[in-house]
């Protein structure tokens, strides 16, 4: 049965879909069977998998309403060898129409347990916004991946995170933890970024994963060419680093 992990953040451009997208890609790099899901009405994470967003024949948006399963909806991340539930602008209305439905807060965990024998590892790329759509990733996850620059603003918006996940986990999702903190976008010549990581160590302890994503140029280009960082450029430092990172989380989970 899949584990599945939500990567959230409640504060914009931290490298949710970055993490999302190289995360499954390296993975599946590992041989693990991997769905990446996008609950992000942008669709990035669609596009960032080679996907193209306009021609979906169904999404996220049709599962969370129940006209169409994860078996349907599903398509195949050629660039990255993994399973997307693709995303698009429709599914900023599934917002207003999931407020009239029964079970709200669970329509994904329910579509997704239909799936979770298929797969290894289900990743849920959420939302900046703490939203409805938001609230059905955290509700389905067994945990929380939270990818975080190291710079002041980010820890302000981390507490609130962390207290939004202990209320999901009092009030609707009991299994929900906090599975680790990723340090993202790490510049080490930046004494901040070094005293800001120290003080995560510090705090969450060996909730901090190990492994550190540099700040690279080849992670951000490859979105352009409709692929994972991974695949783009697997030499690069961005591309070993989210590898490293699929491994940890692989003997992480063995832990749990």
């Amino acid at each position: 049965m899949a584990k599945i992990f939500c990567v959230a953040n409640q504060k914009g451009g931290v490298g949710k879909t970055t993490t999302t997208v190289n995360l499954a890609a390296g993975l599946a790099k590992l041989n693990q069977r991997v769905l990446l899901v996008d609950l992000d009405p942008q669709g990035n994470a669609t596009m960032g998998a080679g996907i193209n967003k306009a021609t979906l024949q169904a999404s996220t948006y049709e599962v969370l309403l129940g006209t169409a399963d994860v078996a349907t909806a599903r398509v195949r991340s050629e660039a990255g060898g993994f399973d997307v539930l693709p995303a698009n602008r429709e599914l900023a209305g599934a917002e207003v129409e999931m407020v009239q439905l029964e079970n709200r807060e669970r329509r994904l965990r329910d579509a997704l347990g239909l799936a979770a024998k298929d797969y290894d590892f289900m990743l849920i790329d959420c939302p900046p916004a703490l939203s409805m759509l938001t609230l059905n990733g955290l509700c389905a996850a067994h945990g929380v991946i939270i990818p975080m620059q190291c710079e002041y603003y980010a820890l302000e918006g981390l507490s609130d995170l962390v207290n939004t996940i202990k209320k999901v986990h009092a009030n609707l999702n009991p299994d929900l933890k906090i599975i680790g903190l990723l340090r993202v976008m790490f510049d080490p010549r930046m004494t901040l970024s070094q005293q800001v990581s120290a003080q995560l160590e510090q705090h969450f302890g060996d909730k901090v994963f190990k492994t550190i994503i540099p700040r690279n140029v080849r992670l951000a280009e490859a979105p352009s060419y409709g692929m994972p960082g991974v695949t783009f450029d697997p030499t690069s430092k961005g591309a070993q680093a989210y590898i490293a990172f699929g491994a940890e989380m692989v003997k992480r989970i063995k832990k749990m």
